[in-house]
């Protein structure tokens, strides 16, 4: 109990004067002098070079002993410096495997643990605010050098400055009646709360600071510095807190060079952490940010395969970021288990159990809801390490090759290229596209811009048609969120939309590719198919107090507003109309950028 010790007593046994020389438990009765004088050369320089080596480890042991160098200040700080914090000595890097798209390695040679200090250092990101090379301790940790943040130029024509009068809009509407909490119900003047976590404000951040926002920025660090506080005892999503906060708040900290930002990420993302206590390591659905007891879902035992495996991006910054290689690993190990699952060409069912670490037998295999983004982020996991973890590479061009032979189909009147979905296990073809598979080819013009086949661009392009009908065959010119197609060969029309999938919530997905596909193609269609979307976000969302999502699509008369305005609004659907009208389609390079799943932008590594 405290206040309470404990006494340790040691006995002290003193020989007796008369104990024979030759005893082992005695001292000799010659003196350890005349001993010592007995002693050649050679035999006491023996003793010397013991003693001093048995010295020396000890004050090698002693707390205070390691001198430590401290870039920032020029100087020798010790251990005992207490605001020093102790490296780890590993970090967990992937092996690269041979260069062959055929060859896929056997999974538990995928990764190795080498010292930190043999691998290179941290690049020099020139704009991302690290002025100089990364500088290595003896220890094996690596400085960066302080962030500067990076700068953005504003506004550089009227359809950019239309984008962040829209934004200001709904900002002001967000401030006026919601501030602090994560949606605002702009019809009512109201607010949601999902998490409690103050979504808006956290997933704008990056947005605000792209735009240029000096004000708006401001008044959303302070919330973020003063008021956001993860200690909520409720449950929250793993997949939609990563990449929303998690992903936003690392965005924020490279944009920015602000550290507050990164502080408040290594506490959530240590809060995250217990998702991945599974018996398999795949994690948990969901976690209690309070508690800290992580679980699957009410509704079913299983997680939802894009969610599990669309949380790496985020975890390895911070493990990047912070030298604490626990964040890496936890996520890593999950793209490592999938990668070593059974799949259907590439494919993957859209359910996976956290427990069993498997695949849920006969469920649905689609790039919508439940299954889109654990292809993007094979790709984009590769592209933010350099290049150098091949199995992820080779998995998506697996994958790719499986959606092109599987789940491609074209309408029976004009042809149009989609995807479709697979059901009962692959066993039954259904002509159904989610608009959230308009992710699709611009995430593979990403892949072709890093060097992978052509032909994926070729499908990016008929796919951008698709989608592009999918919003103009509307009354609205807007999308539906789930569109049925045409296959059957001597009959009208192309594309049905069923009454319950005939709302629109504001989603990104479509000017997301219409983005990628404009900076890496320089093609100003896309510039014009944006631009018609956004007049008609203006025309049918747009209410006094921000946008709202619609019920219906096919009436512009009657177009049942729903009172929501999700994060991702500001967060994504915004972000990209304004880069897409940019006069440089450069501003945010994808050569030093990999954008999450909710479009926060993150550095590439070469490693």
């Amino acid at each position: 109990m405290l206040g309470q010790f404990k006494k340790d007593y040691v006995a002290l046994n003193l020989p007796n004067a008369g104990v024979d020389a030759n005893s082992s438990r005695g001292w000799p009765k010659k003196s350890l002098w005349r001993w010592w004088n007995q002693l050649s050369r050679f035999q006491r320089s023996v003793v010397y070079v013991l003693t001093l080596a048995a010295c020396l480890t000890v004050l090698y042991f002693l707390p205070g002993a390691h001198a430590i160098w401290n870039p920032g200040s020029g100087k020798l700080n010790t251990a005992l410096d207490s605001n020093y914090i102790t490296p780890p000595l590993t970090f967990f890097f992937p092996k690269k495997a041979e260069n062959s798209l055929d060859k896929e390695e056997p999974a538990e040679e995928n990764y190795v643990h080498e010292e930190i200090y043999n691998k290179k250092p941290v690049q020099d990101t020139g704009d991302m605010g690290l002025n100089g090379n990364a500088v290595t301790n003896a220890v094996g940790q690596i400085h960066s050098p302080p962030r500067e943040g990076v700068k953005f130029s504003g506004p550089t024509n009227e359809r950019q400055s239309a984008v962040i009068a829209a934004f200001k809009h709904a900002w002001k509407g967000y401030k006026k009646y919601a501030w602090g909490h994560d949606h605002l119900k702009p019809i009512t003047g109201t607010f949601h709360d999902w998490f409690s976590l103050g979504l808006t404000i956290v997933d704008a951040l990056d947005t605000i600071y792209i735009m240029g926002l000096t004000e708006e920025f401001a008044e959303a660090r302070e919330w973020v510095d003063t008021s956001l506080h993860f200690d909520v005892n409720r449950d929250v999503n793993l997949f939609e807190v990563t990449i929303r906060v998690l992903g936003s708040l690392l965005s924020s900290y490279h944009l920015s060079g602000d550290k507050m930002f990164l502080d408040k990420a290594v506490d959530l993302g240590t809060r995250l952490l217990p998702c991945f206590n599974s018996d398999s390591g795949v994690p948990y659905s969901d976690v209690n940010l309070a508690t800290r007891k992580a679980h699957s879902p009410k509704w079913s035992p299983d997680s939802s395969t894009s969610e599990v495996t669309t949380i790496q991006l985020e975890f390895r910054d911070l493990s990047r970021c912070t030298g604490d290689p626990k964040f890496e690993d936890s996520a890593a190990k999950v793209s490592l288990h999938v990668h070593g699952l059974e799949k259907s060409e590439g494919l993957v069912p859209i359910f996976i159990n956290a427990n069993t670490g498997h695949f849920r037998s006969y469920s649905t295999i689609t790039l919508g809801a439940r299954g889109d983004s654990y292809y993007e982020y094979l790709l984009k996991q590769w592209i933010q390490t350099g290049q150098t973890i091949d199995y992820l590479r080779d998995d998506f061009m697996e994958a790719i090759s499986g959606v092109m032979k599987h789940l491609t189909r074209r309408t029976a009147q004009n042809k149009y290229l989609f995807i479709g979905e697979l059901l009962a296990g692959g066993r039954d073809f259904k002509p159904k596209m989610d608009h959230l598979a308009c992710y699709l080819p611009g995430t593979l013009a990403l892949g072709v811009h890093n060097g992978l086949p052509q032909e994926h661009m070729l499908l990016a392009e008929e796919l951008m048609i698709t989608c592009y009908q999918m919003y103009a065959q509307q009354p609205t010119f807007l999308a539906p969120e789930i569109t049925y197609f045409n296959i059957q060969e001597g009959t009208t029309g192309d594309m049905s939309v069923k009454t319950n999938d005939a709302h629109n919530l504001l989603r990104p997905e479509f000017v997301e590719s219409l983005w990628y596909m404009y900076q890496i193609t320089g093609n100003q269609t896309y510039q014009q198919w944006g631009w018609q979307i956004f007049q008609a976000f203006e025309k049918y969302t747009k209410v006094a107090n921000g946008y709202t999502s619609i019920g219906n699509v096919r009436n512009p008369v009657n177009t049942r507003p729903r009172d929501m305005m999700e994060s991702f609004f500001l967060g994504e659907t915004l972000k990209y109309l304004y880069l897409l009208f940019s006069d440089d389609p450069h501003v945010l390079s994808l050569d030093k950028y990999v954008l999450n799943s909710e479009a926060h932008p993150l550095p590439i590594y070469d490693t």
